[in-house]
């Protein structure tokens, strides 16, 4: 029985046309689905590992199988790409986190006198729905707005439901928002069919975002009423004007010019995301929508902006003339491509780099944080994840107990010069700031050996003198983090047992691959791509990098300040002294001319001649990058 090929051979045979692609589980489960220019160099890159995405080894780690359909255009397969996500719900697809039904109002235009509904369902053709809202309070205080505005009946009406069973016909009987002057009464016959479909289309344009006008029309009819003494008919308008009044009281002001756009605002940490949307029409904020997206930092910002954009305006008909996004999508032309067709009018996706629409995009960006904020108080997300790390690096590193409390190790140098080593404290997962710790390495200065120097730090962190201080803290670490391979490990593992600390769990996590070894094993422990326990690992590391980087700098610029000037012949003290006094620092220094050097008293033209080279020849040095 010939074997059967394998994944990359099967990839290989398909051809190299547009279309849209599904990998699958052994149980044939769809994992995700994506679109490619050319099926057959897209797919290969995932199968011989050329996709660099944090998401993609874990993916076909699962993959078994595959399903492909090829298609004609790009937009063709956007959009097929768009219903078999919503189709099969992917988990390596961008979605929306809480995948609850968001409300919308909803419009009847198949019934004879079409009335007005918030409701979460959006499949009857004969609806026409605006949304989606992600406050269902706004959208019912919508609905009972437009009703004081322009007078249209609720699809909760009893007899209103009577009205069409019988095909317009009035029933007769009237109803309750009738008598109290709220509803057009086409269940007694009060109005006419033309007369409500001016309504409707006056409702349909306000929920729409078309404003303007409504005020000075309304603001007409009630002069027009008082003017024929009909003061009852004038009241009514006026209670309508007030409605309009109080809405656009709540409306913010963004442009003097009628913006019509989305303002599409993200905010990312590791595997969520946050995101607001700025709805404008006719330069006002009519409403801002919050979503919280199931992918953050683990995909790149241009497959979660797409992602967003085809689920959005899937469930919306307000395709507006542009809309702003912080990054454009994979597929930019296609996407716009479809928006257009969806607004039966050319729709720009663009990322603004200056002015209004750049400054309505960072509000977005800043509302979009409180968002996920917001959700993650909520839902107790932050919790949660880090007690699944903390166990996934238990199992992971086979660790005796859950690591509660983790002590990372970095290195920062110039050449051997300034060296610093950081301690940075992680305690149930969070950074325990007061615990941090900082070393002045005391080797040999110009001996950049980051190896010895890591022992150094760890032998003077782990000696007696150091784990009697309550500075350091009593308890032992229940694991220590040393950044770096193979030899930083080695050498750590030795400075332990020379401290009789040879109990201590200790792991060293390789920059390339993420990749974390341990004593007493050949092959790393490499955590799955996006999970918790990486994440964590990776910011305890970034964070001890940061800090040693920063006290190496601090270090470096004090020496700076003391050493150059005091390396200038005929500058001494009092001419030093009179220098700093004159610009503040070495660095203000650096930027002055010849002429502003000598215009400091005391000091000749040739020695500022000479201050000016000295100091703008160290700058080379200064900006020398640490190494790691």
């Amino acid at each position: 029985m010939p074997e059967r090929p394998t994944l990359a051979e099967e990839v290989s045979r398909v051809p190299d046309s547009p279309g849209v692609y599904l990998w699958k589980d052994a149980r044939g489960a769809v994992l995700y689905v994506g679109k490619a220019k050319s099926l057959r160099k897209r797919m290969k890159q995932y199968v011989l590992g050329q996709d660099e995405r944090e998401k993609v080894p874990l993916l076909m780690a699962e993959t078994a199988t595959f399903d492909y359909v090829v298609t004609r255009t790009e937009v063709e397969s956007l959009i097929l790409e768009k219903n078999l996500i919503k189709q099969f719900a992917p988990p390596y697809n961008v979605g929306y986190r809480d995948d609850k039904s968001y409300p919308f109002i909803g419009i009847t235009v198949g019934d004879p006198f079409p009335a007005i509904k918030f409701t979460r369902e959006r499949h009857r053709p004969d609806t026409r729905y605006f949304g989606p809202y992600t406050d269902a309070r706004a959208a019912r205080e919508t609905v009972d707005t437009v009703r004081r505005i322009y007078p249209i009946c609720s699809a909760q009406c009893v007899e209103w439901k009577r009205v069409n069973a019988r095909g317009g016909e009035p029933s007769g009987k009237a109803c309750f928002d009738y008598n109290v002057g709220k509803g057009p009464g086409p269940c007694v016959g009060a109005v006419t069919h033309e007369r409500y479909a001016e309504n409707v289309a006056h409702v349909i344009g306000f929920l729409q975002g078309r404003h303007s006008g409504v005020a000075e029309e309304l603001e007409e009819r009630m002069r027009a009423a008082a003017a024929d003494l009909d003061f009852e008919r004038a009241a009514r308008f006026r209670n309508r004007l007030e409605a309009v009044r109080r809405i656009q009281e709540k409306q913010t002001v963004v442009s003097s010019r009628p913006l019509d756009l989305d303002v599409v605002g993200l905010y990312r940490e590791e595997t969520i995301t946050g995101v607001h949307v700025f709805v404008v029409r006719e330069g006002r904020v009519l409403i801002g929508n919050e979503f919280v997206l199931d992918k953050g930092l683990d995909v790149p910002a241009p497959e979660l902006v797409e992602g967003f954009l085809l689920t959005y305006y899937d469930q919306s008909e307000q395709v507006p003339r542009e809309v702003v996004v912080p990054e454009l999508p994979e597929s930019g032309d296609a996407v716009a491509e479809w928006l257009s067709g969806l607004r039966g009018a050319r729709v720009r996706v663009a990322v603004p780099r200056r002015g209004e629409k750049r400054r309505l995009l960072e509000n977005a960006e800043v509302n979009a944080r409180h968002a996920l904020m917001r959700h993650k108080v909520r839902t107790r997300y932050d919790e949660e994840r880090i007690n699944r790390a903390l166990i996934e690096l238990e199992s992971a590193l086979a660790l005796p107990a859950a690591p509660l409390r983790i002590e990372c190790y970095d290195i920062s140098t110039l050449h051997g010069r300034h060296s610093v080593g950081s301690m940075v404290v992680f305690t149930n997962g969070r950074a325990d700031t007061k615990a941090y710790r900082r070393f002045r390495v005391r080797r040999d200065e110009g001996h950049a050996d980051d190896v010895a120097m890591m022992a150094e730090v760890l032998r003077r962190r782990f000696s007696e003198e150091r784990t009697a201080d309550e500075r350091f803290a009593a308890a032992r670490p229940d694991l220590v983090i040393v950044d770096g391979g193979k030899p930083q490990l080695g050498a750590a593992r030795a400075a332990l047992a020379e401290a009789g600390a040879v109990d201590v769990p200790l792991a060293a996590l390789a920059k390339r691959e993420e990749e974390l070894f341990v004593p007493g094993f050949d092959e790393p422990a490499v955590l799955p791509a996006g999970s918790p326990s990486l994440y964590l690992v990776k910011r305890v590391r970034d964070e001890a990098h940061r800090f040693a980087i920063t006290y190496h700098r601090e270090l470096r610029g004090k020496a700076m300040t003391a050493s150059v000037l005091d390396d200038i012949p005929g500058v001494g003290p009092a001419r030093k002294k009179a220098l700093m006094r004159a610009f503040g620092s070495v660095r203000r220094l650096r930027e002055a001319d010849v002429e502003a050097v000598a215009a400091v008293p005391g000091i000749p033209r040739d020695v500022a001649e000479e201050i000016v080279a000295v100091v703008r020849q160290s700058a080379q040095v200064e900006e020398s990058p640490a190494e790691e």
